[in-house]
This record gives C-alpha cells, structure tokens and sequence, in this order.
C-alpha cells in the first residue's frame, strides 16, 4: 500500500473507532508495526491524532476537515488533472478568484504561467504565484485559519465585494445536487459565498469522495454553478443529477 493511501485508512480507522493498537493497524493495512508507528508519529505532529503508548487516539470530529498538510498529499494526481480541465476554461486576460483548498492550490500552479489577472484566496496559492511573470497577482485583506491558510473574515469578504471577475473557481467539501456545495468551516463558506456572488461564471473542482458528502456548512445550490470538474470515478445518478440542474459536467 503506498504510503499516503495508508496514512489516509489509518486516519479513518482511527477516527471511526476513536482509539485503536499499533497491532490492529498493522494487521488492518498490512504493514510492520514500526512503518506503523512513523505513521502515527507523522500523524500526531500534523495534529491528526494524539498519540499513547501502543496505539492512537482521534483529535478529529466526524464532521472536521482533515489538516491541510494530509489532505495535499491524497489523490494529487486527480487533483492535477482535475485543475488542468479548470486552467483550460480559463482564457488569456481573465480575472479569476481563485478559492482556498488542496486542489485550488494545483490549479495556482497550472495558472502561474498564464496571462491572467487573479485574486487567490490563500496564503498556499499566493506563494504559488507569487513569481509568475506574466500573471497580475491580486491579493485580499483577511485573516488566514492555521494550518489552511485560507483568507476568512470581513476584510476579505469587503475585497470581494469590491471586485467583479469573469470566473470564480471554487473548491468544497461536499458537493451534490441535493444538497449544493458545502463546506466545513463556517467563515470559509461565508467567502465562498462572495467570491460566487463577485463572478459572472463559477466553476466548482472536486474529487469524486467529494459528491457524496454533504458538509456542516451551505454554500450555494447546485444550479449557481456553471460547471463542475470530477474524476472519471465520480458516482454517475450525481453527476446526471447536476446535469439535470443545468450545471456543466466534466469528467477528467
């Protein structure tokens, strides 16, 4: 098993079952309890779980999002494809607001060699961009949440408001047409909202895990989306329900 797919059912298994032994992860992933035991070290120090003696114990609620700093290494060659489809419905002279989140940051360094003016919505993808040569780098008032480093608050809710883009790419944590997108973190689904309302066209990106979770917090019904980016593997009655709202969907 490679090593961020274990780190990944590690971080479930604990999380399910609250606290769980060194040996029954070793049996679980098929590893060596000393592979094992370095995972739960890097875990720990990533504020994941807290570490006892023979085993772990979860720091996260069901319903929080896993560290930045994990969720960048999970399924990063889907999220490269998945920001090259959002990079190529992009066209030379754009403004872009660019939300926070893992695959947003891959769709930063997709744009950083364009011709573009954009305004990114964490401190991640502003140093992604900080160096591109041709690109017109906006950057937003607020406070960045630890760890994410996304930009929340009232400052950055009053640089979107005073802005208007031709495209908004969003990022989520959960998407369907049931329930809209949604997000975990109140104050990020707050910017979410403006960012969408300061655009002429959005275009959400998710990973296929992402439509079939519904998050804490609402951001916007499905039909405001123009577009939504997947994977190939996302579940077909979702994305043919988001058809049926009138959202563009593509599968990469």
């Amino acid at each position: 098993m490679a090593g961020t797919d274990r780190l990944r059912q590690i971080t479930e298994a604990v999380r399910e079952a609250g606290s769980i032994g060194v040996a029954e992860l070793a049996d679980l992933t098929g590893a060596s309890e000393m592979t094992i035991r370095r995972d739960l070290e890097l875990l720990a120090s990533q504020g994941v779980l807290e570490r006892y003696r023979g085993g772990a114990r979860s720091l996260l609620l069901r319903g929080e999002e896993p560290p930045f700093a994990l969720r960048a290494q999970e399924g990063l060659e889907a999220k490269r494809r998945i920001a090259a489809e959002a990079a190529r419905l992009v066209a030379d002279g754009e403004s872009v607001v660019l939300d926070s989140g893992t695959t947003c940051l891959e769709v930063a360094r997709q744009l950083a060699q364009r011709r573009l003016t954009v305004l990114p919505l964490s401190l991640h993808a502003v140093n992604a961009l900080t160096a591109a040569p041709q690109l017109t780098l906006l950057v937003p008032g607020g406070r960045p949440r630890p760890g994410e480093l996304a930009l929340t608050g009232p400052l950055t809710q009053a640089s979107l408001a005073a802005l208007r883009f031709d495209t908004a790419i969003i990022g989520c944590c959960g998407l369907n047409a049931a329930n809209g997108l949604t997000a975990y973190d109140l104050d990020d689904a707050a910017v979410k909202r403006a960012a969408i309302a300061s655009s002429r066209r959005v275009i959400a990106v998710a990973e296929a895990a992402k439509l079939y979770r519904t998050a804490l917090a609402f951001v916007t019904p499905a039909p405001d989306l123009h577009a939504v980016i997947t994977e190939e593997s996302a579940p077909d009655d979702e994305t043919e329900q988001l058809a049926a709202a009138g959202v563009t969907v593509r599968k990469v």
